[in-house]
């Protein structure tokens, strides 16, 4: 099922940004405190990870007219540099989780 855009709901108002704001960075500080949820896991479930969000923060930037690089956008989710956080938590991904992936993105390309 596609995502769909929560500004296009007609219930939404401007009001709600500072309350869409406070779910992002309770989100970004879950996924931070979980780093046994590994990227690759996230994918499998749910289709988006750390990298995801943080590209999606970084076209927000971009639409906000902000550059920011992608290291930049990572930091900012991750909480330290990509780099730091791959040599501190990342584990090697198995042959099961691999395989999961690739029928995840079959039976749910991105868009």
């Amino acid at each position: 099922m596609p995502c769909t855009d929560p500004l296009a709901d007609p219930a939404h108002d401007a009001g709600d940004d500072a309350i869409e704001a406070a779910a992002f960075r309770k989100l970004v500080a879950h996924l931070r405190a979980r780093t046994d949820a590994q990227n690759i896991d996230l994918m499998i479930l749910a289709g988006f990870c750390r990298n995801c969000l943080a590209d999606w923060y970084r076209e927000a930037a971009q639409k906000a007219g902000k550059e920011m690089s992608r290291s930049e956008a990572r930091r900012r989710i991750y909480g330290m540099p990509h780099e730091e956080w791959q040599a501190l938590h990342q584990t090697t991904a198995t042959a099961e989780q691999l395989a999961r992936y690739e029928l995840a993105m079959k039976l749910h390309p991105k868009t």
